[in-house]
């Protein structure tokens, strides 16, 4: 019976849609073990998912990046998280290599001495890509300010000028630490960020067409396997049961990013709304003063049932937040605060399913009638889901975790001669 050993950084919002994936791949008779966050190993192990917590020092080197002053001074302060935990997260996911002895390795794109430690180790590993991966793409903009798509000439003339700004931003302020982490695990460096984000032999993407755009020039290891929402077992509250008006979804970062004043905007200005507002703060709950009748505010609740009862979501433009309720058919009002929000927002207006609101334009009254606006892109939001579902989500994915594990030997060397093309064409059952 195959192993497969699954390796996530200390956010929720990394480990939660790698979730359906590991169950798809626990069905199917894997043996499947987890390293995650201290606080949810109780979870999975009550999933029949065997689990062990990773080294807590790496949740404890915290991120920063809603502090600084710009974009570039953003990347930076990520950058250096990222590399601090190196050193942690490798020789974490190294001594569990060694415990389990795994048929293949699953690490998300965040914890880069673990991806390292991978890639070191020799055996079929994967990437898990719980958003839209900062690669370069033709026809696409470049990665990060959330341009949207231009098409002919002048979206060519755009993206070509834009690109070596943009990247090269990127490229000066990660690849130097991506090349010490891979120094460390004993790794050649690479010469773009593009090169190292994609080294392993598997990427699967957790979102698709029409959400995303279309990357024609990815090569055939990188899947799009659709949205996987997930959220963790148990009834919903009896106030979500109650007949009423429609709810209105307000949610923000499972990981601190100080986005409260989308709450405090949710709370003035659709207070009196024909809604039930559920505002969710995972990060921790801000006094946001007196409530109206029609608001809530919680730190914890399933979106679930709220979104099946829902007219809009209201989201900070994280990836999971916002792809639970375009999988849901409903449409958004995205307020990005910064990390991969932009290009989350870009997208769900691409898209059809929702508007956007810059952050420094966020108010109230803007963000009311952004409501209203959006009530009215559910086919949109339904044209998303339904590609979501078509990319084939867990199955997908685990076809091709399989078809990798099938086509590579321990050491990296092949079995067979179908090469990266198997993960796309057929799967190996155990």
């Amino acid at each position: 019976m195959p192993t497969v050993l699954a390796y996530t950084s200390p956010s929720i919002g990394d480990l939660y849609p790698l979730v359906p994936l590991l169950l798809e791949l626990k069905r199917r008779g894997h043996r499947v073990e987890v390293r995650t966050r201290a606080d949810q190993v109780d979870l999975l192990l009550g999933l029949g998912l065997a689990t062990a917590p990773t080294d807590g020092r790496t949740a404890a080197i915290e991120h920063h990046d809603f502090g600084a002053r710009n974009t570039l001074e953003a990347l930076s302060a990520s950058a250096e998280v990222f590399v601090r935990r190196a050193p942690l997260d490798g020789a974490d996911l190294a001594a569990a290599i060694g415990d389990t002895n795994p048929d293949a390795v699953i690490v998300d794109l965040n914890p880069w001495g673990a991806r390292a430690a991978a890639q070191a180790w020799g055996g079929p590993w994967v990437t898990f890509c719980p958003y839209i991966p900062p690669l370069s793409s033709r026809g696409t903009p470049p990665f990060g300010p959330g341009l949207a798509p231009l098409a002919g000439p002048l979206g060519r003339l755009r993206d070509a000028l834009l690109r070596p700004l943009v990247m090269g931003q990127l490229e000066k302020r990660f690849r130097p630490g991506i090349n010490r982490v891979l120094a460390a695990n004993g790794l050649p460096g690479v010469a773009t960020v593009d090169e190292f984000f994609q080294s392993a032999p598997l990427t699967l993407v957790a979102t698709a067409e029409p959400f995303d755009y279309p990357h024609p020039d990815w090569g055939p290891q990188i899947r799009l396997i659709g949205a996987l929402p997930w959220e963790p077992p148990g009834p919903a509250p009896r106030w979500v049961e109650d007949a009423g008006d429609p709810f209105v979804l307000v949610t923000t970062s499972s990981e601190y990013q100080a986005d409260e004043s989308l709450a405090r905007a949710a709370v003035e200005g659709l207070g009196g709304e024909p809604y039930r507002v559920v505002v969710t703060m995972p990060a921790g709950v801000a006094d946001l003063g007196p409530l109206p009748p029609n608001v809530r505010v919680e730190r914890f609740v399933p979106h679930g049932p709220i979104l099946e009862r829902a007219a809009v979501a209201v989201t900070h433009g994280g990836m999971g937040a916002t792809q639970k309720a375009l999988a849901a058919g409903v449409p958004c009002v995205v307020v990005p605060f910064g990390r991969d929000q932009l290009e989350v927002a870009a997208r769900v207006v691409h898209a059809g399913a929702g508007v956007r609101i810059a952050k420094g334009k966020l108010s109230p009254e803007r963000l009311r009638e952004a409501v209203h606006r959006a009530v009215g892109m559910a086919d949109g939001a339904r044209r998303v889901a339904a590609g979501y579902q078509a990319a084939g989500g867990a199955v997908a994915g685990a076809d091709a975790v399989e078809a990798l594990v099938g086509t590579t030997a321990p050491g990296g060397q092949k079995l067979h001669s179908s090469g990266p093309e198997a993960a796309s064409e057929g799967s190996h059952r155990p």
